[in-house]
């Protein structure tokens, strides 16, 4: 009989020592994204991050910085899943190998904000007749200079204004911040700069729905801004949490998510559209 009860007592506490190991294992699930500022600025990752833990018991955690620096953290195996927006350079991330799976997710636009009086005269213009006005008239510009995906597009528009980056210019001032930082510079300095609208939304919010830079160059085709989710490639980082890396890329491509980006709104307004395939 004594032993009949050690052997359940035994037995009990293998048990228990399971279900405590599984619990630790669940509650130690986390995936290390790397994503460009504009995600955490406007409060997106914020909101969508308990749906997803909620959905699969994986927490997230991220570092926000510009898309060139968080493609070198998924390089260097710092990261598991990259959530950027620079097409260009996710494609040539991917096809030298250390990303894999790049999914399309969502998509917002970028904007050229400026003082409402205008003093190169771009309001209503396209993107390139915008900084072409700039130049000529030296106004003040400001960039993020951060090899960001807003700084990539920036260089790709004074690209196809005619020119090469004023780098060396005056008028031309480079922050090598993040996009709140850099509009708030170019207020100080009624100057111009471009960003993504998501951003500028939130920008507004601080200011009470009456910021003192405004939107005056949108809608051209050129200002596009897509987002994609990424997969550090485990072939490259033996580190790499693949399994919730690509959990990670399903949910976002998912119904669930999906509806959940295109409900996200400040001041009213949408943030980012929805568009994984």
């Amino acid at each position: 009989m004594k032993k009949t009860n050690r052997m359940r007592r035994v037995l009990m506490m293998s048990v228990f020592l399971l279900i405590a190991t599984c619990v630790t294992a669940m509650a130690g699930q986390s995936l290390m994204m790397a994503t460009t500022t504009s995600t955490e600025n406007t409060g997106l990752l914020d909101y969508l991050s308990p749906f997803f833990t909620k959905e699969t018991g994986i927490e997230i955690k991220w570092v926000a910085t510009g898309t060139g620096k968080a493609l070198k953290l998924g390089e260097n195996c710092d990261a598991d899943v990259l959530l950027v927006h620079d097409p260009e350079s996710e494609k040539k991330f991917v096809a030298a190998g250390h990303g894999i799976e790049r999914r399309e997710i969502m998509y917002n636009d970028f904007v050229i904000i400026g003082p409402e009086a205008d003093p190169a005269g771009i309001k209503g213009k396209t993107t390139g007749e915008a900084l072409a006005a700039v130049r000529a008239r030296a106004a003040i510009f400001v960039s993020r200079g951060d090899n960001s995906g807003t700084h990539s597009k920036e260089k790709a528009i004074w690209q196809n204004a005619g020119g090469m980056l004023p780098e060396k210019e005056a008028w031309y001032v480079q922050t090598g911040q993040g996009m709140l930082p850099t509009i708030a510079v170019a207020a100080e300095r009624n100057g111009y700069t471009l960003t993504d609208r998501g951003t500028y939304i939130k920008y507004a919010d601080t200011q009470k729905g009456n910021p003192p830079l405004k939107i005056l160059v949108e809608g051209d085709n050129a200002l596009l801004n897509q987002y994609s989710v990424i997969c550090v490639n485990p072939e490259k980082c033996s580190s790499i949490k693949i399994d919730s890396a690509r959990k990670f890329s399903e949910w976002m491509a998912g119904a669930e998510a999906q509806k959940l980006i295109n409900d996200f709104k400040l001041l009213g307004k949408q943030l980012f559209f929805a568009n994984a395939k």
